[in-house]
C-alpha cells in the first residue's frame, strides 16, 4: 500500500469513527471528583437560611403600602417596583428556565425517538402558555359570575340603589388609576395565583437540583444566584398579591407557600441524593417538560397580565415620566435577572 492509499485509509477511517468519538465525549456519568457530602450538606444549610430570608423580604415589600404610603397601589412607585418586577419574571422565563428545559429535553443522554425528533420544549411551553390563558378567561369569569349573582341576590330598594350606585360611581373613580374595581380586583386575585402556582413549580425544581448535589464547588455560587432569584421574584409575586387585597389570612398562606417552595425543594434534593441521578432519562425527562411548563406560564404572565395590563392604564398613559420610569425598571429588572444566568 503506498503512502497516499495509506493517508485515504485514514481519513476513511477517521470519518466513519468521528461520530463515535464525538458521541464518546458525553458520557451520563456525572463526574465525582469535587464531591464532598458532608461540606456539601453545611453549605445546603446555609442555602435554605439565606433562600427563606431573602423570599419573605422579597415578597413583603411590596405589601408594605399601609407603612409605606408610597409603596401603595395607586402610587406612581407600585407601577415602577412591579415593572422590575414583570422584568424579572420575563427574564426568568426566557433566560433561565427555558434554557434549562431545551438542555433537559435535548440531552443525549435520552433516546432519539422521540425526544430527538420533536421540538417538545417549545411544544410544552406553548401548551402551557394556551392552558394559562383558559384558566386565566374561565376563573375571572366564573369570578365575575359569582359576583354578579351575589349582587341580584341581594335586592336594593329605591334609595339603596342611589346610595349603591353613587358609591359604586365613586370607588370606580378613586381605583381607575389603581385598577380597585370589583372586576380589576378579580382579575388581581386570579393573576396572583396563576403567577405562584408557575413560579412554585420553577422554585422546587432548582430547590431539588441544589439539594442533590454533592459537590460544593458547584454549590457555593448557586446560594448566592438562587438567594437573589428568589428575592427578585419574591417581588414580583408580593405585588400582585397586594394587588388582589386578599384577606390577612390568605396573603400569609400565599407569602409562606412561596418562601418555603425553593427550601422544601432542597431538602427533598438532600432526601434522594443517593437515588437521583441529574442525567438518568426520567430526570431529564421530568424537569424538562416541568420546567417548560413553568416556562410558559411565566412569560404569558409577564408579558399579558403584568406589563400589558400596567403598560396600557390610563394612568401610565397619561404620564410620561412614569412611563419612562417604568420602562427603565422593566430593562433593569430584565438585565439583572439574565446577569444571574451566569451562576445560575
Amino acid at each position: 500500500m503506498n503512502k497516499g492509499s495509506k493517508i485515504q485509509t485514514l481519513l476513511l477511517l477517521g470519518i466513519v469513527l468521528l461520530p463515535s468519538l464525538v458521541t464518546g465525549e458525553c458520557t451520563c456519568e456525572l463526574e465525582e471528583a469535587d464531591n464532598n457530602k458532608h461540606e456539601a450538606l453545611k453549605y445546603k444549610g446555609a442555602a435554605i437560611a439565606s433562600i427563606l430570608v431573602a423570599c419573605a423580604i422579597g415578597v413583603c415589600i411590596p405589601m408594605l403600602g399601609k407603612i409605606i404610603p408610597a409603596l401603595q397601589p395607586d402610587k406612581d412607585l407600585f407601577f415602577v417596583i412591579k415593572a422590575f418586577a414583570a422584568g424579572v419574571i420575563l427574564a426568568t422565563g426566557f433566560v433561565h428556565v427555558l434554557p434549562d428545559a431545551f438542555d433537559h429535553l435535548t440531552s443525549p443522554c435520552l433516546s432519539e425517538n422521540p425526544w430527538g425528533n420533536f421540538p417538545f420544549t417549545g411544544f410544552v411551553a406553548m401548551l402551557s402558555a394556551i392552558g394559562t390563558l383558559m384558566v386565566d378567561a374561565f376563573a375571572t369569569c366564573y369570578y365575575s359570575k359569582s359576583d354578579d349573582q351575589l349582587k341580584k341576590a341581594q335586592p336594593l330598594n329605591g334609595d339603596d340603589v342611589h346610595i349603591h350606585t353613587h358609591s359604586t360611581h365613586g370607588s370606580a373613580e378613586a381605583g381607575a388609576g389603581a385598577g380597585a374595581g370589583p372586576e380589576d380586583l378579580v382579575r388581581h386575585r386570579v393573576i396572583s395565583q396563576v403567577l405562584e402556582l408557575g413560579i412554585v413549580v420553577h422554585s422546587v425544581i432548582i430547590g431539588i437540583s441544589l439539594g442533590a448535589s454533592e459537590s460544593p464547588k458547584t454549590i457555593k455560587p448557586l446560594i448566592v444566584a438562587l438567594t437573589f432569584h428568589q428575592f427578585f421574584e419574591g417581588i414580583g409575586l408580593g405585588g400582585c398579591i397586594s394587588q388582589a387585597k386578599f384577606k390577612p389570612s390568605a396573603v400569609a398562606v400565599m407569602a409562606l407557600f412561596f418562601c418555603l417552595t425553593t427550601p422544601v425543594g432542597i431538602v427533598i434534593g438532600i432526601g434522594i441524593t443517593n437515588v437521583y441521578k441529574e442525567n438518568s432519562p426520567t430526570a431529564l425527562i421530568v424537569e424538562g417538560i416541568l420546567n417548560a411548563a413553568s416556562a410558559g406560564i411565566l412569560i404569558y404572565m409577564a408579558l399579558v397580565d403584568l406589563l400589558a395590563a400596567d403598560f396600557m392604564n390610563a394612568k401610565m398613559q397619561n404620564n410620561r415620566m412614569l412611563q419612562l420610569g417604568a420602562n427603565v425598571s422593566l430593562l433593569i429588572g430584565a438585565a439583572l435577572m439574565s446577569l444571574l444566568a451566569k451562576w445560575a
